[in-house]
């Protein structure tokens, strides 16, 4: 669940000037919260179609979240990027990173349970994997990374009930949450190459990503739904959580965890990501729970965690 970052912790970060203050809580206790918040946030999403149309629970979250780094950048008299190259490439991040992904998991949730939208997001790291063999000259792969993506596939079938001929699954629900984790390494890719070392804050640039993502959907969801008729407040209290939680305070923790253990150790929250959304989906919503789901899971986390290995001796 990446912004500028990846709404699932993604593989590399660009280079970004910021700030590198000392943190008041140990990094252990904003890891784990952080796990906790983009665990529940597919719980949060799937609350927030309850009662909202797909694209009005993305916009809410895009503007919630917006508020809370506006109101981080106003503290820290931080100020928007300069230029019109960098807001072009930002434009283009933002869709693909914030935009596109939340809107196709809000979508995706209309028809199969948050538990599968958590699992599928974590096939991030796959999707990063595969598209580096074509896309980054200088991220080579090894055989144990080769390894790594097989297995994580195949974790996906068995999530999947492959052998079932998928039987009882929303494919057209689970497609768009498979496009939505293949967004965010795309969006990645693409920050790498346009966008590292512009010499601006993470959080200038992201809070910049956010307003633009939240115009963006601003722009259209007026022509794919109606004006709510009444406020479902359960629903818009989830959108104001995900939002201001999952979006904004969540990207702020991340920032934080990558200046001060090094984005390796950061992007470890993707494989409790799952876990926690799993658990919620089955305790508090009260989905079902296959045997197949949790086990594909953890081969799904055994792949990723593979591809995400790299030589001794190379920094990633």
């Amino acid at each position: 669940m990446t912004t500028v970052t990846t709404t699932t912790a993604s593989a590399t970060e660009p280079t970004l000037s910021g700030d590198r203050s000392r943190p008041r809580l140990n990094w252990r206790l904003r890891f784990g919260a952080l796990s906790l918040i983009w665990g529940f946030s597919f719980l949060l999403i799937k609350v927030g179609t309850q009662g909202y149309a797909p694209f009005q629970v993305t916009l809410g979250r895009l503007v919630f979240g917006t508020a809370v780094l506006a109101a981080a950048m106003a503290w820290k008299r931080e100020r928007l990027p300069r230029g019109a190259r960098t807001w072009v490439h930002l434009t283009v991040a933002a869709f693909l990173l914030n935009a596109l992904p939340f809107s196709l998991f809000a979508y995706s949730e209309l028809t199969i349970p948050s538990t599968l939208a958590g699992i599928c997001n974590a096939t991030s790291p796959l999707w990063g994997m595969a598209l580096s063999l074509v896309a980054l000259s200088e991220d080579r792969p090894t055989r144990i990374r080769f390894a790594g993506l097989g297995l994580g596939f195949l974790g996906v079938l068995t999530v999947l009930g492959a052998w079932q001929g998928f039987h009882g699954l929303d494919v057209t629900g689970t497609a768009m949450a498979l496009l939505a984790s293949l967004s965010y390494p795309i969006g990645w890719i693409y920050v790498r190459r346009t966008l590292a070392g512009t010499g601006n804050s993470h959080l200038s640039m992201t809070g910049a990503q956010l307003l633009l993502a939240a115009v963006q959907l601003a722009l259209v969801t007026p022509f794919f739904t109606s004006f709510p008729r009444h406020v479902s407040w359960l629903p818009l209290l989830a959108i104001a959580a995900l939002g201001a939680l999952g979006t904004g305070l969540a990207v702020l923790i991340q920032y934080g965890l990558v200046a001060e253990v090094g984005p390796t150790t950061a992007q470890m929250v993707t494989y409790f990501i799952p876990v926690i959304a799993t658990a919620a989906g089955v305790a508090v919503l009260g989905e079902s729970l296959r045997w197949s789901t949790p086990v594909g899971a953890v081969v799904v986390l055994a792949g990723a965690a593979l591809t995400q290995m790299r030589p001794k001796g190379r920094v990633s």
